[in-house]
């Protein structure tokens, strides 16, 4: 397993060279947020397209 700072590297290697500071923090930020919902998916902690539409349609109603 690579470290974060190995990932960091090889994240801002493959980027081109014009990329602004914004673009590189957001490659983090994505990149970040992926590796948190796969780690959460592996370990089961998922809910279901059908339950996820429930609990909007269940909030949207309480917030009519």
């Amino acid at each position: 397993m690579s470290s974060a700072k190995e990932e960091a590297k090889k994240l801002i290697n493959q980027l081109p060279d014009q990329e602004t500071w914004d673009d590189i923090m957001y490659e983090f930020y994505v990149k970040k947020k992926l590796a948190k919902a796969l780690d959460e998916a592996a370990a089961g902690e998922v809910v279901s397209h059908q339950a996820a539409k429930q609990l909007l349609l269940v909030q949207r109603t309480a917030d009519n």
